[in-house]
């Protein structure tokens, strides 16, 4: 068992007073913030709040989400997509289906997509090449790739092809809780994804989830360590929902409250990140996309997909905005950040790099 913390833990005022200073992260400090009480969590994202109003500007940026497959050859025990659910109905785009998808959300005023599947492989390398090439000769888009583990040459080739960006959302650092959640998958090997889409010059995103079974404001505070390190620069955080057709179904889930924390610290620790408010946090609460933009988020993902797929990627129970098309997302979504005050981004969005990780 892991000894506790030679250096006692701060209380909550001294550990925001750190994280305001600049102070390089550690547990002692980052855990008092994630694991902080009610009355002062307004406090904690008040402060997120200026740190990102100060560092990020206004700006909401929004990429559309295309989610082009739900096939997946792993067996991850939370995910409603695993290899072992016969109870999904399996779908994938072609590639010129892909293509078209993104020019329409140009069409719509995006200026970057996300492209998201399953580990499929019938994506093969040529086959992802090709859509990203389709996808850049014929927009101006910025794309984000999330596709899962790859090798290192097939890293190369997409980002030659086109892709600014990927995600690989590591979800936990910690070894055990990793395995358990991935019993057909190794955290080194993960690791070792990243650290080569870090240096092939990707824009690098990762994430991970809040209120896993087992996990700690200890286990937290190390994966925020983690990704500093890193030098992740778009980092995805959302509650865990459990879905009925998984190992974990019976598993309490999180809570919007324990995932803004969260929001809150990484804006304080990563000033110049890309921090979405995810579409999981509004499914557990109807405001809960902006309640993260206003603890230091300011990047939504609408989704794009063409409406007959989207209630068959089911990750997680009780999504929303299946049915709405993409026309209507794109207004609602625009309208509830004029709402907050905010502004659309209208460029690309790309990173801002202020720290040499390599």
């Amino acid at each position: 068992m892991r000894n506790g913390p030679t250096t006692p833990y701060l209380p909550f005022t001294p550990a925001l007073a750190q994280a305001l200073a600049g102070a390089r992260p550690a547990e002692r400090w980052l855990a008092p913030l994630l694991a902080c009480r009610d009355e002062d969590a307004p406090t904690l994202y008040a402060a997120a709040d200026s740190v990102r109003a100060a560092h990020m500007g206004s700006d909401v940026h929004l990429r559309g989400l295309i989610e082009f497959s739900n096939y997946c050859r792993r067996n991850c025990a939370y995910c409603g997509l695993r290899r072992r659910n016969r109870g999904v109905e399996r779908y994938r785009l072609d590639l010129a289906a892909i293509v078209a998808t993104a020019q329409a959300a140009e069409q719509l005023g995006y200026r970057s997509v996300v492209l998201q599947s399953g580990e499929d492989l019938w994506y093969t390398p040529a086959r992802l090449e090709k859509i990203l090439r389709g996808i850049k000769a014929t927009t101006d888009l910025a794309i984000t790739l999330s596709a899962g583990e790859r090798d290192r040459e097939t890293y190369r080739r997409w980002r030659d092809a086109g892709a600014d960006r990927y995600l690989l959302r590591i979800e936990s650092t910690d070894p055990a809780l990793f395995a358990a959640l991935h019993p057909d998958d190794d955290l080194e090997e993960r690791k070792a994804c990243l650290y080569t889409l870090r240096d092939l010059g990707y824009q690098l995103g990762t994430g991970v989830m809040v209120g896993l079974p087992g996990q700690t404001p200890e286990m937290l505070a190390r994966d925020v360590l983690w990704m500093y390190d890193l030098g992740a620069e778009m980092i995805g955080v959302g509650p865990f929902i459990p879905h009925p057709d998984t190992p974990l179904k019976a598993s309490t889930g999180g809570t919007v409250d324990q995932t803004l924390r969260l929001v809150a610290v990484l804006r304080l620790v990563f000033p110049d990140v890309h921090l979405p408010a995810t579409t999981a946090m509004g499914s557990l609460d109807p405001h809960g996309r902006e309640r993260a933009l206003q603890a230091g988020a300011n990047v939504m993902m609408p989704n794009v997909s063409p409406t007959e797929y989207r209630a068959k990627y089911e990750i997680y129970p009780g999504k929303i905005c299946l049915s709405d098309d993409a026309a209507h997302c794109r207004g609602c979504i625009t309208g509830r950040i004029h709402h907050l005050g905010r502004t659309v981004g209208t460029d690309h969005g790309h990173v801002k790099r202020v720290r040499d990780n390599s």
